[in-house]
């Protein structure tokens, strides 16, 4: 990491994968990351750390699996949501988006528990910006 500001719109461009976080800064044993995202992920849990999303640009829809159904939580740009520790949950893009995610350094992209991982799902702990 280095000593200079990261301007997001810049880091996002300097990448196009798909469901491929970047690393952008660590804070303390965090990670803030970047990734751009479009249709679904996979059904997924951490067990031992909860996950925010920020929007920065598009939709993001999270469904999670809870005791009472399958509640989707719609997070339009600008807006930012928590996943608690060890729910059940999966995130799809109907629009071209781009995300922030903050989570502990080594936090696997497809969670502790995952269904299997489709071609289109980069199964990473983020790559660092640049690669």
């Amino acid at each position: 990491m280095n000593s200079e500001p990261v301007a997001l719109e810049r880091a996002l461009a300097s990448f196009d994968a798909l469901w491929s976080p970047r690393i952008i800064a660590r804070v303390n044993d965090y990670d803030v990351r970047v990734a751009k995202v479009e249709g679904e992920h996979l059904w997924h849990a951490h067990d031992d750390t909860d996950e925010f999303f920020l929007v920065i640009e598009g939709e993001l829809h999270i469904s999670l699996r809870e005791p009472a159904g399958e509640p989707t939580v719609r997070l339009p740009r600008g807006a930012a949501f928590t996943v608690p520790r060890g729910t059940e949950h999966k995130p799809y893009a109907p629009v071209p988006t781009a995300i922030l995610l903050f989570e502990p350094t080594g936090t696997p992209s497809v969670g502790d528990r995952h269904d299997e991982v489709p071609d289109h799902v980069d199964a990473t702990t983020g790559h660092e910006l640049g690669s």
